[in-house]
């Protein structure tokens, strides 16, 4: 089965999970998948995630999610740059999710990082997606 958006498809599966209360949720494998989960972990907003082989021999990814008094620690996550519309930020550019409390993961030349990193490493790019 083909897929037009793998990492808006991780981003769904990973609210899903949160909305049933799920302690892990599993994706298929990706490199942009894996990392954009080394950034939500980094943040801390994820406890981690493995690579593993699936049911038919596929690499997957196994996410844990996160809570806090019984609430997900994500409260919203958002897709920004879509396949049908590509959303581009110079680092002057790069918005800021909910005054600073929230992260904007960027695909940058240097690599997938948080918006807060994107501005001290002084690089724009593609805005991926923004947690709060």
């Amino acid at each position: 089965m083909s897929m037009n958006d793998p990492l808006g498809d991780m981003l769904t599966r990973i609210r899903n999970a949160q909305m049933r209360g799920k302690s892990t949720v599993r994706t298929p494998a990706s490199k942009i998948r894996a990392w954009v989960l080394e950034v939500l972990t980094n943040e801390g907003y994820i406890r981690g995630f493995e690579k593993m082989e699936g049911d038919r021999g596929l690499p997957e990814i196994e996410i844990s999610l996160k809570y806090y008094d019984g609430e997900p620690v994500i409260r919203e996550l958002k897709r920004v740059s879509k396949p049908g519309r590509r959303v581009y930020a110079g680092v002057k550019d790069i918005p800021s999710v909910r005054q600073g409390l929230g992260v904007a993961i960027v695909s940058t030349p240097k690599g997938v990082m948080s918006d807060a990193q994107a501005r001290t490493e002084n690089v724009g790019g593609e805005v991926l997606c923004r947690v709060f």
